[in-house]
């Protein structure tokens, strides 16, 4: 048998099923691949590793009352499969810091939406993900723990929010993780670091953590190695077509389809940028992919509204204005989150409401726009991996305090941001299904130099055939 950590999500599903392997033996090979790599990796802000053992003894134990009993029922579907959740999102007994020195770190007292449903179908929580505070970057770097970095060059980042998560799918400390995705929180931090990243459409998955999220951005999805890793976990947040699973899909071959090439943004008028090299190729190399496993291409020319970029930020930020946060720890959140939050403070809420009906406007817009064609096919990034610090301006690339002062310049820094990560934010506004897939490495060949990849997005309940298109596509 190949090491644990080079089985795929689905492989190491079979052996925990069969018995072939333990949950005490697949938890106990990631517990310590995460203690080995961790500190120069920074995926994890906290290892439950004592909490992981129980909950992994416990599913042996039920395996065994399976195994003796048929009648007693069957396996839960992720049964004994290690992994863990973004440190946004509330875990009954483990702190969740939101990434944020400004907050009070207690532990939580439920489990939140999303690791309900996914300890529901059996899988043993190994800790807290790496995350920028309140989830608001396409880094993952905050003033609490170590910045999370790209496992194929320390250096750089491995994005956000989902930043941790990806790091430890990508350098197999975890089979697989669910992100969540409010502007491209998953598909980010999966193009950075080699990943399959899948957002569904609005409101098929539990979120996670949607408080203040009126705009209804957020959504949760995997974040794997494979397109049938990735429908495996969705498999277990939510059920799959009537005909098929998710994972039976991506053994399929889709349609012949119609598929729009696009470099438009919604963010060009106000950020104009130029993709670098790299993302071009990523997507020039998509393109003849897809066209070589029989689908038609063509120019997609979409027409954005220039007032998109002011709607999206305010509704983006609405939320952490109303973060509870005591006035006399304000001084700890990072200068783009206190820059946000006193607008967000400032900001009428006839602005807010004003600002949400010119979203539902731009969304029935764009989708009519994206339907003269089955998918769009973007870009992932227009940069690659961006080095850590880049975008906060932190000494020595480090990124978090006290070891380093962070530049107050947060229009800098998200202007950065749109410009790195300019095809993600409208898709969720659409409420759109999107995924991510690695198609290009700067050094040549797979696993050499960094990654670059391409999003395609289609019509919501395209969940099946996004990953059909990954799978056919050899992911």
């Amino acid at each position: 048998m190949a090491e644990i950590h080079e089985l795929s999500a689905v492989q190491l599903r079979d052996a925990l099923r069969s018995g072939e392997l333990s949950a005490r033996q697949a938890t106990d090979h990631f517990l310590y691949r995460i203690e080995a790599q961790n500190a120069h990796l920074g995926a994890f802000i906290t290892v439950t590793a004592d909490q992981a053992r129980k909950d992994a003894a416990a599913a042996d134990q039920l395996h065994a009352l399976r195994s003796q009993d048929p009648s007693d029922g069957g396996l839960p579907p992720l049964h004994g499969m290690p992994l863990a959740f973004k440190d946004l999102t509330d875990v009954a007994g483990v702190i969740t810091t939101h990434g944020s020195a400004a907050l009070e770190h207690k532990p939580a007292l439920t489990d939140g939406a999303l690791p309900a449903v996914l300890k529901t179908a059996g899988v043993v929580s190994l800790g807290k993900t790496q995350v920028p505070e309140f989830g608001l970057t396409a880094y993952s770097e905050n003033r609490i723990a170590p910045p999370s970095r790209n496992p194929y060059a320390l250096s750089r980042s491995s994005g956000g929010s989902s930043g941790g998560s990806a790091a430890a799918v990508a350098a197999g400390l975890l089979p697989f993780a669910p992100g969540t995705d409010g502007g491209g929180s998953v598909r980010i931090p999966a193009a950075a670091c080699g990943l399959i990243g899948l957002k569904p459409g609005r409101g098929l998955v539990p979120a996670g953590e949607s408080s203040g999220d009126a705009a209804q951005l957020v959504v949760a999805g995997p974040l794997a190695r494979s397109a049938a890793d990735a429908a495996l976990m969705l498999d277990a947040l939510m059920p799959g077509p009537a005909d098929a699973s998710y994972l039976e899909l991506t053994a399929r071959e889709p349609d012949r389809l119609r598929i729009g090439v696009s470099l438009d943004s919604p963010w060009q008028t106000i950020f104009p940028f130029t993709p670098d090299r790299e993302a071009l190729d990523a997507l020039a190399d998509g393109v003849a992919r897809l066209e070589a496993s029989g689908h038609e291409t063509s120019e997609a020319a979409i027409r954005y509204d220039n007032r998109y970029p002011d709607a999206f930020t305010t509704a983006w930020t609405a939320g952490v204005g109303s973060a509870r946060i005591a006035p006399q720890r304000e001084a700890l959140l990072t200068p783009l989150t206190r820059t946000f939050r006193r607008r967000a403070q400032q900001r009428s809420t006839s602005k807010l409401n004003e600002c949400l009906g010119f979203l539902r406007q731009f969304q029935r817009d764009t989708i009519a726009q994206y339907a003269r064609w089955d998918l769009i096919v973007t870009p992932a990034l227009a940069q690659t991996p961006r080095p850590v610090g880049w975008f906060t301006g932190a000494a020595h690339g480090v990124g978090y305090w006290p070891a380093a002062e962070w530049a107050g310049d947060a229009d800098g820094d998200y202007r950065k941001q749109c410009e790195y990560a300019p095809w993600s934010s409208m898709v969720n506004v659409c409420g759109l299904p999107a995924i991510t897939i690695p198609m290009h490495w700067t050094g040549g060949a797979p696993g050499s130099g960094l990654p670059m990849g391409i999003q395609l997005i289609g019509p919501m309940g395209s969940e099946g055939l996004l990953l059909q298109v990954a799978a056919q596509l050899g992911f």
